[in-house]
């Protein structure tokens, strides 16, 4: 904490025989003094770095008078908290009770009485002190939660969004699009084969093709769209405001940037791999909710995978059909 002795005042009155005085008596205190003639420059200082500490503030003035200054300042919630000590010479209960409303935490009267003034500049700068530590605990608390929900809605492997922050965006999707009556299409994509990097170069080097993998993701998404990891290998785009064919156009796209994509490794190595999509949207007579929204781009992987691999594949197409009719189910074990 910074020390009382080293607090700045900052002395408002358009007389200067009064400033020199104060200066005076606050600078052999120990305290550092600056000066302000008039509202409008008091103003000016409390925006400068550092602001002061504490205001030591002059009634009638030209210009702005001290309670117009001391309203502006106590109500602007981008500066910290700074005591503020009104003195005038209008010895009156209403005087104080405007400054006092105007915000002001003290008041002292002309001429001022020095032992007077010494007790409350003392007094507000401890609980100023105290104050600016409570503020700063409230900043690094704040700071510090911020943290835990980007970390507790992060996949932290890949840095995109986890399986619980995705569920929690298509919620919020899902409601938007169901109150505007606007598209929203959902994309699951899974890399071809990864078992076999794992198996074949290790589980670092399939964590570097993850990372790798999702990044790619990310660049090709626009700045609305959502991209998470659902598990393993396998990703989510959600995509508000995008009909179906614009969303098979668009894993069709990424598809083709993973086939022609080098993942790198290690001391300049590469490897190739391909991916896989399932693409559905909403309005669709067979999705009702955002969990069948879910379940049919996974059974549309699901029929991408099993026909082939490396390929999109767009619920309910004529493909996705007629893999269905044919194999009586998309159910299978994870």
């Amino acid at each position: 904490m910074q020390d009382e002795q080293t607090k700045r005042i900052l002395v408002v009155d358009d007389h200067p025989d009064n400033i020199q005085l104060l200066r005076a008596r606050l600078e052999a205190r120990g305290y550092i003094v600056e000066e302000a003639a008039d509202g409008e420059a008091a103003l000016a200082r409390v925006y400068t770095s550092p602001p002061p500490d504490l205001i030591l503030l002059d009634v009638m003035m030209p210009k702005i008078d001290g309670f117009e200054v001391a309203r502006r300042i106590k109500s602007d919630e981008s500066l910290p908290f700074i005591p503020v000590i009104m003195q005038t010479a209008l010895d009156s209960t209403e005087s104080m009770v405007q400054g006092f409303e105007a915000g002001a935490d003290d008041y002292i009267a002309k001429p001022v009485n020095f032992r007077e003034l010494d007790a409350r500049v003392r007094s507000l700068l401890r609980i100023q002190t105290l104050q600016s530590a409570l503020q700063q605990r409230e900043r690094e608390l704040s700071a510090a939660n911020a943290q835990l929900l980007v970390l507790s809605s992060t996949d932290v492997l890949t840095g995109v969004a986890n399986r619980r922050a995705l569920e929690e965006r298509l919620h919020d999707m899902w409601e938007h699009s169901q109150r505007l009556h606007e598209p929203l299409s959902l994309v699951m994509c899974d890399i071809d084969h990864f078992k076999r990097v794992n198996d074949e170069y290790g589980h670092q080097v399939g964590d570097v093709v993850l990372q790798q993998f999702a990044h790619l993701l990310v660049s090709e998404a626009r700045e609305v769209d959502r991209v998470g990891r659902y598990g393993g290998e396998e990703f989510v785009l959600l995509l508000p405001g995008t009909v179906l064919d614009a969303a098979v156009t668009f894993a069709e796209r990424i598809r083709e940037c993973v086939e022609k994509r080098e993942f790198t490794y290690g001391d300049g190595q590469t490897l190739h791999r391909t991916m896989s999509c399932g693409a559905a949207a909403w309005p669709h007579p067979l999705i009702a909710d955002q969990e069948a929204l879910i379940k049919a781009a996974d059974d549309a992987l699901y029929v991408a995978k099993e026909t082939g691999r490396n390929r999109v594949v767009r619920f309910d197409s004529r493909e996705f059909n007629e893999h269905v009719s044919k194999n009586g189910t998309t159910d299978r074990a994870s």
